[in-house]
């Protein structure tokens, strides 16, 4: 097998482990940063999606093994509730068949979208200049649904006669929600419309650039959900709509030969490794701490990549 592809897959793993779960766009940066350093060829291949969604599968599987126990009590929660045909407290005291319905609902609409729209949307791929200018409206929409909640939140406070500052808002959160869950509320407290919102949100990340988790958290957050509880419903919501990409995508890996199946596993598994420290990280920053260091990052570096690839472009066009 060439060498350069196994450095380019593993690049790619590294790249998907460490920014999948983090609001900066995966597959943005694995459309830019071959893009920047002259690896636009991988972009074109019939095998590049397939190997992408191949290093998702492992950010997949590390989600299950950090979550498992979640998805225990979810699937027992959901068998439960099937069975008995309703969410009443004695049949799911919990609330985890009730979450898991929430998980599917939100699941709806970039499912829908990825089917309907995988042509058109398969074709942005190839192209870096637009995924960096996805990547500046990604990080601008994270700034802007942080302020407009963070707003809400000091409404909520002051409503309650409650003195909070900026330094004060993320512990502030749980003791400024109003008693009608307005703000920050928990998964249990969503609303089956505020599930579709969310989906709806994550259905945006279908296009290189505007990151899934970091949408699915803006739509948590404008939905009325807290920072740890949007960052828990977005990593739950991303095992499902991973492994059904993987059911349509991976196939195509098969009888490539050159060892291309092989190699994109052992990314699978590299980016598993990586993404399984980054939600463990990002479950305790998320506890206390706001999405404008990712916003800012988004903003910066999709501007400095869009210049180079116009400036490009340009010097092409002469």
């Amino acid at each position: 097998m060439d060498p350069l592809r196994i450095v380019q897959v593993l690049v790619l793993a590294l790249l998907q482990g460490a920014t999948e779960l983090f609001p900066v766009s995966s597959l943005g940066h694995t459309v830019i940063i071959p893009g920047l350093v002259g690896w636009g060829d991988l972009l074109r291949q019939d095998t590049f999606l397939p190997i992408v969604v191949t290093l998702h599968l492992g950010t997949s599987v590390a989600l299950i093994l950090f979550y498992w126990r979640d998805w225990v009590k979810l699937i027992g929660g959901g068998v439960r509730v099937v069975a008995a045909g309703k969410f009443t407290p004695d049949v799911d005291p919990e609330g985890y068949g009730r979450q898991l319905a929430l998980v599917v609902v939100g699941t709806i609409p970039a499912g829908l979208l990825g089917v309907f729209l995988q042509k058109p949307l398969e074709k942005l791929f190839g192209q870096p200049i637009l995924a960096s200018a996805f990547l500046v409206a990604n990080g601008a929409v994270l700034l802007t649904a942080e302020r407009l909640w963070r707003d809400r939140v000091k409404r909520a406070a002051q409503q309650r006669h409650l003195r909070i500052d900026e330094e004060t808002i993320p512990r502030a959160m749980v003791a400024a929600q109003p008693k009608t869950g307005e703000i920050g509320v928990s998964i249990n407290q969503m609303t089956f419309t505020q599930a579709l919102l969310v989906g709806t949100s994550q259905a945006l990340a279908l296009l290189p650039g505007i990151s899934r988790s970091g949408s699915t958290m803006v739509g948590g957050l404008l939905s009325g959900l807290s920072h740890e509880a949007s960052a828990r419903f977005s990593f739950l919501l991303a095992t499902p709509i991973i492994l059904a990409a993987g059911l349509v995508e991976v196939p195509k890996l098969f009888g490539q030969g050159n060892g291309i199946l092989e190699l994109a596993l052992v990314g699978g598994v590299l980016s598993g490794v990586v993404a399984f420290f980054s939600v463990r990280f990002l479950t305790k920053y998320f506890e206390n701490r706001r999405l404008e260091p990712f916003a800012y990052y988004c903003i910066g570096a999709g501007l400095l990549a869009f210049t180079y690839f116009l400036i490009q472009y340009l010097r092409g066009g002469n």
